[in-house]
C-alpha cells in the first residue's frame, strides 16, 4: 500500500496574499469554490493573515461572510484552515482571552476545521489559549513553530563585539530548538506541528534533517510550509518528502512560484516518481488552474512578477523527456540524500514552469521578501535609497539587540522599521536608536512574550525605561467601543459578535467599514418602510383621492 502524503492547498489565502495583495473578490473565489468540491485536498487555507482585513480594507466585503460562503461551497469535501497570530491574533497587541474565545469560537462555527496557530516569538505560552480554544469549540490545533536562521555577523563584528563586552550568541536555531518547540507543543495539545517557514529559508539539506528528526521524536503528523523566494522551496519540499513529511502546503500552479509556495503540480509530479498517494484528482485540479489563469489575468495590476507558467492539466499532460529526467533525477538524489544535487535539479525545473530566478538579495540577507520592500519603500520615502546596503547590515545587529526574534510578521516589520530607523539616525548625524518605535519598545520590554535570546536589561533600560522584562497586562485591555449611530437611526455600530471582534482586532479598517454596511441597511430600511407605507394606504378612500395621494408619496418611485 502506498504511503500517504495529504496536500493543503493555500491558493485561497497565502497564494493569493503572496502574488496578488490579497485582492481576490468574493466573485473570483465563488468561480472556483465548485471545482474544489471535487478535488480531493485534504485541507484549504482559505481565511486568516491578510484576507479579513483586505476584503473590508480593499473590496468592502465581509470577512465572515467570505468563510461562510467558502464552507457552503466546498460542503465539508476538504477540511478548511485558517492562520492565527495565537495571542495577537491579527494585530501587534495581545488580546485577552475573552477576544481569543470569542476568535476562535465563531471562526469554527462559521466554517474552520484547523486553526494554525503560531507565535512570531516562538513563545508557546502566547499560544496556550488559542489552543484551549480551538481544541474545545471542536476544532484542530495545528501549531506552527516559525523557522527561522541565526543572524549572520562576520569575524570582525564578533571580535569587535567581544572587545566591548558584549556577548554573542552561538548557533540558537538549530534542529534541537525546533524539535523541543514542537514537543512542548504537543504536550500542549497539538493535533499538528507545522514549520513554518514564512520567508523560504529551509534549505534542501536542513529540511531533509528537519523532517527526519521531527518524525523520529514527535507522534504528531508532521507539515512543511515554506515559500519559493530565494529557491529553495520544491527541493526543500522534495527532501521533506523522502524523509517522512505527511503534510505540505502548495499552491494549483497559476499562483505558484516567487513569493508563494511551490505548484501542486509539480509536487504531484515528484509523488508519482515517489509512490506517493494524494488523493487529489487531477482533472479537477486542471479545471481550477484554467480558471486561475483568468482570475490572474483579471488581477495583473497586483502581479508583481507578470510570469505566466505553461498551462498544465495532470490529467492530459506529457511531460518532456528531457523534463521527465530532470524529475527522475532529483527523485533519485533525493532519495539517495544529495540535497545539493537536488537543489540544482530542482531549480532547473522550477525555470522549465517559469518561475522567477531564486532572490538572492533574499537568499543572502535571510530576510522575508516582504520585510525587504517595506524597508525599501522607508527609505524612498526618506529619499535614502542609496543606504539599503547599512540597512540590510544594521538588520542582524538590531535583530540581536531585540533579543533574536524570528523575522514573520509582526516582528519582521518591527526589525525592518528600526534598522531604517538607526541608518537615518546615522545619516542624521544621531546615535543608533535614537529614533524607535513603539512596537520596538513594545518587543524590548517584553510585552509580546519572551524572545529566544534574552535582551541586555542595560538595552531594555534605554529603549523601554525598565531593565526587567515586563509581560503585556491584558487585564487594562478596553474593548473598542459600540456606538449607537443617530445618522442610522440608531443602530449600533457592531450589530452581533461577529461585528464586534471585527472592531476588536481591526479597529480602523473595521470601524469605516461597519459604517459602510450600516448605511446600506438603513437605506434598505427607508426604502422598504416607504414601500410599506404606500401599500398601507387606507382603501376607503375614493380612488381618484388614492392615486393622488400615492403620487405626492416618497415612495412612489420605489413601485
Amino acid at each position: 500500500m502506498a504511503r500517504t502524503l495529504k496536500i493543503r492547498d493555500l491558493t485561497l489565502r497565502d497564494g493569493q496574499q503572496s502574488q496578488f495583495a490579497t485582492r481576490m473578490t468574493q466573485n473570483q473565489v465563488d468561480r472556483v469554490l465548485p471545482f474544489y468540491k471535487d478535488a480531493g485536498f485534504y485541507a484549504m487555507e482559505v481565511w486568516g493573515g491578510a484576507v479579513p482585513d483586505s476584503v473590508m480594507r480593499y473590496l468592502n466585503e465581509n470577512p465572515w461572510k467570505r468563510l461562510e460562503s467558502i464552507k457552503n461551497g466546498v460542503q465539508g469535501a476538504s477540511k478548511l484552515t485558517a492562520l492565527s497570530r495565537g495571542r495577537n491574533l491579527f494585530g501587534y497587541n495581545p488580546y485577552p482571552d475573552s477576544v481569543i474565545e470569542g476568535f476562535c469560537r465563531n471562526s469554527i462555527q462559521s466554517g474552520i476545521d484547523i486553526m494554525r496557530i503560531f507565535d512570531a516569538l516562538n513563545d508557546t505560552d502566547n499560544m496556550t489559549s488559542s489552543i484551549r480554544f480551538v481544541k474545545e469549540n471542536g476544532g484542530l490545533a495545528d501549531c506552527a513553530v516559525c523557522f527561522t536562521v541565526d543572524p549572520k555577523f562576520s569575524w570582525q563584528e564578533r571580535v569587535s563585539a567581544l572587545f566591548k563586552g558584549r556577548k554573542m550568541p552561538h548557533t540558537l536555531f538549530d534542529i534541537p530548538y525546533f524539535v523541543r518547540k514542537a514537543k512542548t507543543l504537543a504536550a500542549l495539545g497539538a493535533d499538528i506541528i507545522t514549520i513554518k517557514d514564512m520567508a523560504g529559508l529551509v534549505d534542501p539539506a536542513t529540511s531533509a534533517t528537519l523532517i527526519k528528526a521531527l518524525k523520529n521524536e514527535v507522534a504528531l503528523p508532521i507539515n512543511l510550509h515554506t515559500h519559493c523566494t530565494p529557491g529553495y522551496g520544491v527541493a526543500s519540499f522534495l527532501m521533506a518528502m523522502v524523509n517522512g513529511v505527511d503534510i505540505v502546503d502548495t499552491v494549483i500552479m497559476n499562483f505558484s512560484g516567487g513569493p508563494a509556495a511551490p505548484a501542486y503540480e509539480i509536487i504531484q509530479l515528484f509523488a508519482d516518481i515517489l509512490k506517493l498517494d494524494t488523493g487529489v484528482d487531477r482533472a479537477v485540479v486542471g479545471n481550477i488552474n484554467r480558471e486561475l489563469r483568468s482570475i490572474r489575468e483579471e488581477l495583473a495590476k497586483f502581479d508583481q512578477y507578470k510570469r505566466l507558467p505553461p498551462e498544465i492539466d495532470l490529467s492530459t499532460y506529457s511531460m518532456p523527456s528531457d523534463l521527465a529526467q530532470l524529475f527522475a533525477d532529483a527523485a533519485e538524489a533525493a532519495v539517495a540524500g544529495k540535497s545539493d544535487t537536488v537543489l540544482t535539479l530542482c531549480q532547473k525545473i522550477e525555470a522549465a514552469f517559469n518561475y522567477p530566478e531564486p532572490d538572492k538579495l533574499v537568499q543572502n540577507a535571510q530576510i522575508p521578501g516582504g520585510m525587504y520592500s517595506n524597508m525599501l519603500a522607508q527609505l524612498q520615502e526618506y529619499k535614502l535609497e542609496q543606504h539599503v546596503d547599512e540597512v540590510l547590515k544594521m538588520v542582524p545587529q538590531v535583530r540581536l539587540d531585540a533579543g533574536i526574534p524570528p523575522l514573520v510578521t509582526p516582528t519582521s516589520q518591527i526589525v525592518g522599521q528600526q534598522a531604517v530607523n538607526c541608518i537615518v539616525d546615522k545619516t542624521q548625524g544621531k546615535a543608533y536608536y535614537s529614533s524607535v518605535s513603539k512596537n520596538f519598545i513594545d518587543l524590548v520590554k517584553g510585552s509580546y512574550g519572551k524572545t529566544p535570546y534574552p535582551v541586555d536589561p542595560a538595552f531594555r533600560q534605554k529603549i523601554a525605561g525598565v531593565r526587567e522584562e515586563t509581560p503585556y497586562d491584558t487585564s487594562k485591555y478596553k474593548p473598542q467601543p459600540n456606538p449607537d449611530l443617530a445618522e442610522f437611526g440608531g443602530a449600533r455600530l457592531a450589530a452581533d459578535e461577529k461585528d464586534q471582534l471585527l472592531l476588536e482586532l481591526f479597529p480602523s479598517i473595521a470601524e469605516k467599514f461597519l459604517r459602510g454596511v450600516r448605511a446600506v441597511e438603513y437605506a434598505a430600511w427607508q426604502e422598504e418602510h416607504e414601500v410599506r407605507y404606500v401599500y398601507e394606504a387606507p382603501v376607503s378612500v375614493w380612488e381618484d383621492e388614492f392615486w393622488e395621494q400615492l403620487s405626492l408619496n416618497a415612495g412612489y418611485e420605489a413601485l
